[in-house]
């Protein structure tokens, strides 16, 4: 008898807890409920005002909104948890979280960089699809932007993926921005020569590239004086889509000046030792044979 007796105490307990938990279970539930319509206003809110300030970044937009949504949500559960009565577990569950974090920082802290990283490349746009690259002395076309890596395709038909923390921890040139490139050549020619007459020569001859942008300007410049030259640098743009443009303008040019040189009877110099006889390039012990003989 004692036995029912106690069975029917401990029934009776449970059901006036129930009933008294009843009103703070509705309550919690009520708060959840309201909380997620809240978190979904907000969402949609969200992504039609940031619609309008990042309007060719629909990334950036959905990931905000997702941001704002989780944060309404996550409230509204710590928030039902407190009406429960249940802030110790609330407690257990904040302190769990944050030694999880650090353990998880720790463990995934190069995967963050790397995701943090794509998320500004997508927002940033710093290059897209297609573009001519060199980053981490890496020089190609960009393959696909992830937000974990960016694959190249180099010059030589490899794909190669860096890493999107480097990207930012590191200086990357975009070739193709402006749609085009500048080429820079330096040379050097003998003091024989007239550097007049070369100057000329040169402007002349960079101006029948065919890829030349006749609007921008063509520098050219005699940088210093050698041990046995006259040194010059000659800088002009070309329309870039691709780098055969870039070589092909390069290679057409260093082509153009050597025979047109050669016309003029200007010495392009090279490293070789040469005895400077007759001054105008000198002359080369392996072109000329050197008499020593005396009358």
């Amino acid at each position: 008898m004692n036995d029912i007796k106690n069975i029917d105490h401990l029934l009776n307990k449970w059901q006036q807890s129930i009933l008294d938990f009843l009103p703070k279970i509705l309550l919690a539930l009520i708060v959840l409920i309201s909380f997620y319509f809240i978190a979904r206003f907000f969402k949609s809110f969200g992504q039609k005002f940031y619609t309008k300030i990042f309007k060719t970044k629909p990334e950036a937009v959905k990931i905000i909104a997702s941001i704002i949504y989780f944060f309404f949500l996550f409230s509204g559960v710590f928030l039902a948890l407190e009406v429960l009565g249940l802030e110790n577990l609330l407690t257990k569950l904040l302190a769990g979280a944050g030694i999880v974090g650090i353990v998880a920082g720790f463990a995934f802290k190069d995967i963050a960089s790397n995701a943090f990283a794509g998320f500004l490349l997508n927002v940033q746009h710093p290059f897209k699809i297609g573009d001519w690259v060199k980053i981490n002395n890496t020089f190609g076309t960009i393959e696909t932007i992830s937000w974990i890596t960016t694959s190249i395709k180099t010059v030589t038909g490899q794909e190669v993926f860096v890493p999107n923390q480097l990207i930012y921890n590191n200086t990357f040139t975009n070739y193709s921005t402006y749609g085009k490139r500048r080429i820079v050549l330096k040379s050097g020619v003998s003091y024989g020569d007239d550097l007049t007459l070369v100057k000329t020569v040169t402007l002349d001859e960079v101006n029948k590239i065919s890829s030349l942008l006749k609007n921008e300007t063509v520098d050219f410049y005699f940088t210093e004086i050698g041990d046995s030259t006259y040194n010059f640098e000659v800088r002009f743009w070309i329309n870039f889509t691709h780098q055969k443009d870039y070589l092909k303008a390069k290679s057409d040019f260093i082509i153009h000046i050597k025979k047109r040189f050669e016309q003029e009877n200007i010495s392009i110099a090279y490293n070789v030792t040469t005895l400077d006889f007759d001054v105008k390039g000198g002359v080369n012990i392996f072109d000329k044979p050197i008499n020593t003989k005396t009358e």
